[in-house]
């Protein structure tokens, strides 16, 4: 007898992660979603500074690109360490420098871009929530292409299904898993993006804070419920009652998106 589940299910494509080779340079799909990401949501920013009533002016966001992308991967890096891999390199302290071995935390990236745009809004006088709105907004584009570039590495796979589009990833051996790269892509990235974008078109960018609370609230709740279909990192496991250690970050991001929205509610519109 065959099994239906296995018959039914999409065998991965084996995409070479390496996107673009030019001689001794290999430039792979999760560095290029990187590069393209904080470029799109660059020039994203930019365009938005139109409609903003803060003083913002394009070139503030040509300068600001340095500093998100540090923020990006330092924290992204060093949330990857603390969250979800610290006994290993605290053994190993070295190692955690070594970033071209893969091992990025988006809540680390998350809270590096914090600060940077804590620090780029003081040092410009800058409306600190009408920077952090805009940012939000260009966001989910960089998720979006993060969580492709995963699908595309065959990597943070999800748990083992029986649906129809279940797909036979090569390092998850032979049952079919959960695409849940691409579910939060459509999550975090594509229904979240459109969302804000819907939120701007209605003059949201009047209240300071409610774009950025808008965002805390989406991504949180749509990692949350992404995580329900990923497979856990092998290290860690599940924790309590069979949540995750993304599930629990994301609590922290709803609360204080909640607090935001409550904030830009009762403010008078710029």
């Amino acid at each position: 007898m065959f099994d239906l589940p296995t018959l039914a299910a999409l065998t991965f494509p084996q995409f070479d992660p390496v996107a673009i080779e030019l001689g001794p340079l290999a430039i792979r799909w999760y560095a290029l979603a990187y590069v393209v990401g904080l470029v799109t949501a660059w020039l994203y920013c930019r365009k938005l500074t139109d409609s903003t009533p803060a003083r913002i002016s394009r070139q503030d966001f040509d300068d600001f690109l340095l500093w998100a992308t540090l923020g990006v991967v330092l924290g992204g890096r060093l949330g990857y360490v603390l969250f979800y891999n610290f006994d290993y390199y605290a053994a190993h302290p070295i190692e955690a420098l070594y970033v071209w071995q893969g091992g990025m935390a988006f809540h680390g990236g998350f809270l590096g871009v914090v600060v940077a745009i804590v620090l780029f809004a003081r040092s410009r006088g800058i409306p600190l929530l009408a920077l952090s709105d805009i940012v939000a907004c260009a966001a989910p584009i960089g998720l979006f292409l993060g969580r492709i570039a995963n699908f595309i590495n065959g990597e943070l796979y999800g748990r083992v299904t029986d649906v129809p589009w279940g797909v036979i990833f090569p390092y998850a051996g032979s049952e079919p898993r959960h695409p849940s790269q691409l579910y939060q892509a459509g999550l975090e990235g594509l229904l979240l993006f459109l969302l804000l974008l819907a939120a701007v078109l209605l003059g949201a960018q009047r209240r300071f804070g409610l774009l950025s609370g808008m965002f805390l609230i989406g991504y949180g709740t749509a990692r949350i419920i992404g995580e329900f279909f990923r497979e856990p990192d092998a290290h860690i496991g599940f924790l309590l009652a069979g949540t995750t250690m993304g599930q629990w970050l994301s609590v922290p991001m709803v609360l204080a998106g909640v607090a935001l929205l409550i904030y830009a509610r009762r403010r008078a519109e710029a």
